[in-house]
């Protein structure tokens, strides 16, 4: 995939908090431009570089963007997503305070997702080959993408704290000796373990395989956004959808036969809309019909925890 932006600071070297995407939304809801008011600190209940920093990752995540209706907007007035505005607000929301595995699920998703923001993290699931690594290798692969990106002014200080900040927020904090308790407190998708850190310090490695908690409609919603990146396609390979930056297979580190499985399953939530065939071993995925994905998602928040936010 060919990036044309990247960013690798704006976090002020914080992984995200349980509370900050909910904060986040729920006050920009009040007040769009909030991030830049005097009170922002009292308000949203933390310091001066922590705003900074809920700010970018409520953007990375894809729960807020950057409202193109405020002319000479730059960045200051934020809104929410219609994704963020089902998960955090609208009649209650989906699951504003993470308590539903799926939600942490798709919030990797939307990052993993988004070079633009989160290139590491995108990097790092999408384009990182093997399924071991180092820091060395993980700081050579982000170099290569900030070095033929002209805009990009990435001190090497700069790239060094944002792999900390993706270490810290998939595999946790090992040692949280010295740390304040708000610095201690791992981000909430670490909790997905979709890293680990291998007993030889210092080598860590994804965790490819089956992915209980990982709900259907969250990988049906990320195929979706695979085909939207596609201009219009409505016939993918199964191997571009198990290996190829941004697809599911990649994202979520699901194996081929539990990808198979998974997409199999989903002609029942999308009542065929999408379709698993095989024909002499040749398999091929279908969206044969106009796929609402946030729906689909409704129907699972409705079904696990009873709200119908839609």
């Amino acid at each position: 995939m060919q990036i044309t932006s990247a960013k690798f600071s704006g976090h002020q070297s914080f992984p995200f908090r349980n509370t900050w995407l909910t904060k986040g939304v729920l006050e920009c809801a009040r007040e769009p431009a909030i991030f830049r008011r005097d009170d922002a600190m009292v308000v949203l209940g933390v310091g001066k570089n922590m705003v900074d920093s809920m700010k970018y990752w409520c953007l990375a995540t894809q729960v807020l963007e950057i409202d193109p209706q405020v002319k000479n907007n730059r960045g200051h007035v934020l809104r929410p997503t219609p994704l963020g505005s089902k998960v955090f607000l609208e009649d209650g929301g989906w699951d504003p305070y993470l308590e539903d595995e799926a939600t942490l699920w798709l919030v990797h998703c939307l990052l993993a997702s988004n070079p633009a923001w989160a290139t590491t993290v995108y990097f790092a699931f999408n384009e990182m080959p093997g399924l071991q690594f180092t820091r060395s290798a993980l700081k050579q692969g982000v170099n290569s993408i900030a070095a033929r990106i002209p805009s990009v002014r990435a001190t090497e200080n700069t790239i060094k704290r944002d792999l900390n900040v993706f270490i810290r927020m998939y595999v946790g904090s090992r040692d949280a000796t010295g740390l304040s308790a708000e610095d201690s407190l791992d981000c909430p998708l670490a909790e997905l373990g979709l890293v680990y850190e291998e007993p030889t310090e210092e080598i860590y490695a994804f965790a490819r395989g089956p992915k209980d908690g990982l709900p259907d409609a969250v990988v049906l919603y990320s195929t979706w956004m695979y085909a939207q990146q596609q201009s219009g396609r409505r016939t993918f390979t199964f191997e571009e959808l198990a290996y190829r930056p941004l697809s599911p297979g990649r994202i979520f580190k699901l194996d081929e036969p539990s990808l198979a499985e998974r997409l199999e399953r989903l002609s029942a939530i999308t009542s065929g809309a999408c379709q698993l065939t095989e024909t002499l071993g040749y398999r091929q995925v279908l969206l044969t019909d106009d796929i609402e994905p946030l729906e689909i998602l409704g129907d699972y928040y409705r079904d696990h925890t009873g709200n119908e936010s839609r």
